[in-house]
């Protein structure tokens, strides 16, 4: 699966906003019918879906729609307006609020009679969703990540906070790690990718940062970005700094090395390498490979 470093997220109703997706660095672009669509336009926007997948080539990036809810009276019609018409130009459906296996089975069934390959892209928003994380996670084939949406989700704990995905200075911690992990664990015993939802102060480009490091330091692949600044932000906080990804890389070879050689181990610098430490360098070099990084020269302290 390709990389979700930055998922921006822009409503179908602001054409404004089309082209400028299209020019960001963001890994996927997700044209939403939902939250930010007024409900009298819901219609019109799905026209303007197919208007901006049509006419801007968003090279490079995954295409995204993000549907209504099912328990909408409008999700159904999404799918059936919009997947025929795009074909092959759109690669992930991207479904809010998912707090069964059926809902995922239910539009994994639409898309299948619609003879789409679009994957699925699955938002955890509610104590329900997170409760049932687990069987979500394996309840289709086409499942490709799990997002956390922190705004829905702690309007749904009836958590305070006025700031979609704000850190709390009073709590004793992450105040979203819990869920964050609940989350990524669903999706490793799956194979699936784990996305951190929007941080809505789209000026505070340092507070996204810090906001985004908690959950890549978890193991998250990416973020939701509400505009391209933020973007460029996400794409180097999930990807490994270069010095990382060359010394995980010659750790790979170290390791081959002492492996062709017959031995279960081997010493790099002043560490010592085994299976386990392969396998948290293949993570650091997979994310870099994904993220367009080759790597350099890597010199181990001497002691």
């Amino acid at each position: 699966m390709r990389a979700r470093r930055s998922i921006l997220s822009v409503p179908a109703t602001e054409r404004r906003f089309h082209a400028k997706a299209a020019e960001s660095a963001a890994d996927m672009v997700i044209l939403d019918l939902e939250d930010s669509v007024a409900p009298a336009r819901k219609e019109d926007a799905r026209g303007l879906v197919l208007e901006a997948l049509r006419g801007h080539s968003y090279e490079g990036k995954l295409r995204a729609v993000r549907i209504n809810g099912l328990d909408t009276a409008w999700w159904q019609d999404d799918l059936g307006q919009v997947v025929p018409e795009l074909g092959d130009r759109l690669d992930v459906v991207v479904v809010p609020k998912v707090e069964s296996a059926g809902a995922v089975e239910a539009v994994a069934g639409a898309l299948d009679e619609l003879g789409s390959s679009a994957g699925l892209d699955l938002q955890i928003e509610s104590a329900r969703g997170m409760e049932a994380v687990s069987e979500i996670a394996a309840a289709s084939r086409r499942v490709q990540a799990l997002h956390f949406g922190p705004g829905d989700f702690g309007a749904d704990l009836r958590m305070p906070g006025l700031s979609i995905g704000a850190a709390v200075e009073d709590y004793p911690g992450d105040i979203w790690h819990p869920f964050l992990a609940r989350i990524l664990v669903a999706a490793r015993a799956n194979g699936l990718l784990a996305v951190d939802g929007p941080y809505a102060n789209v000026r505070d480009l340092d507070g996204l940062r810090r906001s985004a490091r908690r959950s890549a330091l978890l193991g998250y692949d990416g973020k939701w970005a509400l505009n391209p600044a933020q973007a460029d932000v996400l794409n180097e906080v999930y990807a490994p700094a270069q010095e990382e990804f060359d010394k995980a890389s010659a750790i790979l070879s170290a390791y081959e090395r002492s492996t062709e050689a017959g031995q279960g181990a081997a010493r790099l610098g002043a560490e010592m390498i085994d299976e386990a430490t392969r396998k948290m360098a293949l993570v650091t070099v997979e994310r870099g490979r994904a993220a367009g990084m080759t790597a350099g020269t890597w010199e181990p302290g001497i002691d």
